[in-house]
């Protein structure tokens, strides 16, 4: 069943470790079979604050997008991410 992993950008503290991380993340998404579907784009707020940004990356399996999530080359990147901002993030699985 295909998952998704969800990052929610609440606040921006610092530019320059949010594009470190950036520049790390995209060749790992290469090698984990992930697919970003939404990354930073236009929102209409329903409901709510509005987040600084969101993306939504898809995976095969949850297995798949936790195994990504875990790997070495993630949580190297991702403490860049922790340092310019703060994020509310999950992985959710899909419906079919």
């Amino acid at each position: 069943m295909t998952a998704y992993a969800i990052f929610i950008q609440e606040r921006s503290r610092d530019a320059a470790e949010l594009q470190t991380y950036a520049e790390m993340l995209r060749p790992l998404l290469g090698e984990s079979g992930g697919t970003v579907l939404a990354a930073h784009g236009p929102q209409d707020v329903l409901e709510g604050a509005a987040p600084d940004g969101v993306v939504m990356v898809s995976f095969p399996t949850m297995e798949a997008a936790r195994a990504f999530y875990d790997s070495p080359g993630y949580q190297a990147a991702v403490k860049h991410r922790f340092l310019g901002a703060d994020y509310r993030s999950f992985i959710i699985g899909g419906i079919k």
